[in-house]
């Protein structure tokens, strides 16, 4: 009975709570905000809108009509658009509007013909434009500013002839309202087409005189307009900038920060041209007039005026530290001001000055510190990451307190732009390496989001990298965070870290015990690469194969395959490698110096197959083997199939971002930037880059020649607007060259027949020996002409330039039914000329350790020169040496870094030249003043001839 009398009691409780539930959902329901263009359905808004053909109640309910138009401009929004008939009901129903004089309806058609245009038909909106000019002309300032800008937003160059007499009266109109939205008209029309803006460029007598208005946002408005009709005029901006910086006559700041602007850029052109001269102070007359401008403009009484002359000062081209100091004290002064936003623009320039000028921002260190109890979280880290930048080395140590107790009450963002700044200043300082190692390091076991964690062990690897001494405190640091790390991908980067470089430290078992754990407590992926780890210890060193052996073992009941098979590959190659070379210890009384090198032997099995990685990359050796299928005749080739008979895959563009644009340790142990892209969930595929030799292997008469070692871009032989675009692709072979000239008819009456390349040239090395012609070219069809060259053997490759014409027959034809309609007859037409350089002849192959391939290349065959460049900065230089040698710039040496400044730059690059000859090249490019550049390079080969080839492509 009990039990029965608790479940009613239940029942019933709950029942009621049921029922209060629902109370409250009702409750809630009433109190929901429903808009009141939910559920609007655009047959009934149109039906409602039929309003506007009553003049009655468009006279006495404007409110109703407003309504309307506020529902069409939902439907409008939301997708909902008006067909052709429905568009031109509606617009013919807005034309009435015009006869109520309700303000609020006027300006609600106005906006309503603004949303609508582009939408609509253009013949729709020219109903309302008589309606418009009306208004225009009217005595209502507030109707004259809206109609001036609906009609800038309808109408076309034609039309614009017809109201240009108005448009011009309203810029010098007395009213404010009214001239400003002629002005912004006009800067809409004067984008909006070429035959607009000449027309607009007539009117520049009248936005001068609106220049002087004493309205400032006419002034403001006039300004921009002025410097638009001006700015294809080098001269004219000039002279806009000399005549309104020296009378002062600008009254409104905005005005003023336009002209500030505009001096800035005024300044980077002159810069940028060479008109620079002995500087900002005492060089071109230009140039000293905008600096005064911008240094006077420090002193003007708007905030926003000194701030842009600030930023403008400070981002000058070749700018002294004399020359922005007058800018950095004024910013000085913004970092105690009271609004953020100030705060904040004064501490973004002083960062970026600090990248280049670093002792000049250092005299507001005392500003900066106050600034990092800022409550604003951005002013606080570009605060702490300046002081970093501009700090001694003796401040190192109190700057590391301020920061740890900031650090943990940020973001993760404002973390990992704090830990980027610590890996400059331990670049700046390298002996303060360890204080900023164990720093970082201390963050790796607090709490923290994986970027964050990345970036910290990017940084530490990167610092390992530049500062060698502190590989064995970084290297710990590391292995006590991957005893209690989280994610999977630095557990595995720095796994592999400790394989490659533990080795070479002093004690490489004391890392032993960190890998091992991995293996026991770590998941499959984790567990693996400690597996691979410990291979590459017990490889490198042969005094601990039999100990790791051991701890192997364990591995070969791993529930995962591939930790397993790692491990059974590992554990065969090393009891084979021991049972070949038994590792003999020395004896106790062997002292340090005489202790013999724990290294494994010449011709270790062990060493060769755990160290040595492959020759290219996977994704390299599918292009390879892909390309050696096709090739004709390569599958039944009896040529057993190795490396070096595959054949030469370039770098795409995607293997040349890997090794360029990525920073420094985001490869680690043979792990490239696409493996760690695809840990982390990776990125679209790539597409297929189809091999350009296809098309010669296709032709039954080339098949002789053999597989291709390289083809080269396409060369433009022609403009891409002429009457034939004709390009050429040098397909290069062991002694021939085949030239595939793509022709394409543009013309839609002619049919091209029986197409030839007629080829004119000096010299011994090469000779045409044969042509294949197109046989017919259509209208919009491409055809392709080839033409074989063959390559003397015995001469030295060089540059050959080719007189190129194009023979064919022509046909006229009917355009529309493409018959013929009279006989062939012959006609040529000029290509340009066609060279074929020693660059043609090397493939784009990376190396990747250009150090050691640089070490291990013969010296005897090295061939150094110096050469005068005429370029006016080093990028352009380091640009088109690449292009003249053919070869691939290595380690990300291909790009200036961004704080270069007039440091020498070091250029690696690395090819395969003709007959599978690996070739390296080091360039160092100086900038010698105004005189140009300076290119001093070495270039080294297996075969004694190349590198002088190679050389006197400069020439």
């Amino acid at each position: 009975m009990s039990g029965m009398e608790d479940e009613g009691i239940a029942g019933a409780v709950l029942k009621e709570l049921q029922q209060v539930a629902e109370k409250f959902k009702d409750e809630d329901e009433e109190d929901a905000y429903m808009s009141p263009y939910a559920h609007l359905e655009k047959s009934a808004v149109l039906q409602e809108a039929r309003i506007f053909h009553d003049p009655i109640a468009v006279r006495e309910n404007p409110r109703k009509c407003c309504t309307v138009i506020a529902q069409l401009l939902h439907l409008q929004n939301t997708g909902q658009f008006l067909n052709g008939n429905e568009a031109t009901e509606v617009f013919f129903g807005v034309t009435k509007l015009f006869m109520s004089d309700d303000a609020s309806l006027r300006r609600m058609v106005y906006l309503f013909i603004k949303e609508v245009a582009e939408t609509c038909n253009p013949d729709d909106v020219i109903i309302v434009t008589s309606s418009l000019t009306k208004d225009m002309t009217c005595d209502v300032d507030l109707y004259r500013a809206n109609a001036l800008r609906v009609l800038a937003r309808i109408i076309d160059s034609a039309m614009l002839g017809a109201i240009e007499r108005y448009v011009k009266q309203a810029v010098v109109d007395s009213s404010g309202q009214v001239s400003s939205a002629a002005l912004v008209s006009s800067l809409h029309l004067f984008e909006a087409a070429s035959e607009n803006a000449t027309v607009v460029k007539r009117w520049i007598s009248e936005v001068q005189e609106a220049s002087s208005s004493s309205n400032q946002m006419v002034q403001f408005h006039a300004m921009q307009l002025l410097y638009k009709i001006k700015s294809s005029d080098r001269l004219g901006v000039s002279k806009l900038v000399q005549q309104f910086s020296s009378r002062n006559s600008l009254k409104s700041p905005l005005a003023v920060v336009c002209l500030v602007r505009y001096t800035g850029k005024l300044l980077h052109d002159e810069v940028s041209e060479g008109r620079f001269g002995d500087g900002y102070q005492n060089g071109q007359s230009l140039c000293v007039v905008g600096y005064q401008f911008l240094e006077s403009s420090l002193r003007h009484n708007s905030e926003m005026v000194i701030y842009e002359a600030a930023r403008a000062i400070c981002s000058l081209p070749n700018a002294e530290a004399q020359d922005i100091n007058p800018a950095i004290n004024v910013l000085q002064m913004f970092l105690s001001s009271l609004k953020p936003a100030t705060r904040f623009g004064s501490m973004k320039i002083l960062a970026a000055v600090s990248n280049f000028h670093p002792r000049l921002v250092g005299k507001c260190n005392e500003d900066l510190e106050t600034l990092l109890t800022d409550p604003n979280r951005s002013i606080a880290t570009l605060a702490i990451t300046t002081l970093l930048k501009t700090g001694s080395e003796n401040s190192i140590d109190r700057l590391l307190k301020q920061i740890s107790a900031f650090l943990s009450d940020i973001a993760d963002e404002y973390k990992i732009t704090v830990v980027r700044s610590l890996q400059r200043l331990c670049f700046t300082y390298p002996a303060k390496h360890r204080i900023l190692v164990g720093f970082m390091s201390n963050f790796l076991r607090e709490e923290g989001g994986f970027e964050f964690k990345k970036t910290i062990v990017k940084c530490i690897i990167s610092l390992i990298r530049a500062v060698p001494e502190t590989s064995e405190s970084s290297l710990l640091h590391l292995c006590e965070f991957i005893e209690d790390c989280e994610f999977t991908m630095l557990s595995t980067q720095i796994l592999h870290l400790l394989g490659e470089l533990g080795p070479s430290t002093s004690a490489p078992a004391r890392y032993i015990r960190f890998i091992y754990n991995r293996v026991m407590l770590e998941n499959s992926s984790v567990r693996a690469a400690a597996i691979a780890a410990l291979a590459k210890f017990a490889a490198s060193c042969p005094s601990l194969r039999s100990s790791i052996v051991t701890l192997l073992k364990r591995g070969l009941e791993d529930e995962d395959d591939e930790t397993r098979d790692r491990t059974t590959l590992t554990i065969h190659v090393l009891e084979d490698a021991m049972e070949k070379n038994p590792y003999i210890a020395p004896s106790e009384d062997t002292e340090g110096d005489q202790m013999p090198p724990d290294v494994p032997v010449a011709g270790d099995s062990a060493a060769y197959v755990l160290l040595d990685g492959m020759p290219m990359t996977f994704d390299k050796l599918r292009r390879s083997l892909i390309a050696y299928q096709n090739t004709p005749g390569a599958m039944e080739s009896n040529e057993p199939l190795t490396f070096a008979t595959l054949p030469i895959v370039e770098d795409s563009a995607v293997d040349v971002v890997g090794t360029s644009d990525h920073d420094e340790g985001d490869v680690v142990s043979g792990m490239g930037m696409g493996d760690m892209s695809s840990l982390m969930g990776g990125d679209e595929p790539v597409k297929e880059k189809a091999d350009p030799a296809a098309a010669i292997y296709a032709i039954p008469e080339l098949a002789s020649l053999g597989r291709a070692f390289r083809s080269s871009s396409p060369v433009a032989l022609t403009e891409s607007e002429t009457e034939y675009v004709v390009s050429c692709v040098k397909h290069i072979f062991e002694s021939h060259i085949v030239l595939q000239f793509s022709v394409q008819n543009t013309i839609d009456d002619q049919r091209l027949e029986n197409v030839t390349v007629m080829m004119e040239g000096d010299g011994d090395l090469f000779e045409v020996t044969g042509e294949i012609p197109a046989e017919g070219i259509k209208y919009g069809e491409t055809g392709n002409i080839f033409t074989v060259m063959e390559r003397n053997t015995d001469v030295a490759i060089e540059a050959c330039a080719y007189a190129t014409t194009l023979h064919f027959n022509v046909i006229q034809v009917d355009p529309t039914s493409g018959d013929d309609e009279g006989e062939p007859f012959e006609e040529e037409y000029p290509l340009e000329e066609l060279e074929i350089t020693t660059a043609d002849f090397m493939a784009k192959v990376t190396v990747p350790d250009f150090r050691k391939a640089w070490e291990n290349c013969d010296s005897a065959n090295e061939v150094m020169e110096k050469y005068a460049l005429q370029f006016n900065n080093v990028g352009d230089a380091v640009s088109s040496v690449i292009g003249l040698l053919g070869m691939q710039p290595c380690d990300g040496t291909g790009t200036l870094k961004a704080n270069a400044g007039a440091k020498p730059h070091m250029l690696h690059m690395s090819g395969v030249f003709i007959g599978g000859i690996s070739t390296l090249a080091r360039a160092q490019l100086t900038m010698q003043g105004d005189s140009g550049v300076v290119l001093k390079i070495a270039v080294r080969s297996d075969d004694p001839n190349v590198p002088r080839m190679v050389a006197d492509c400069i020439n």
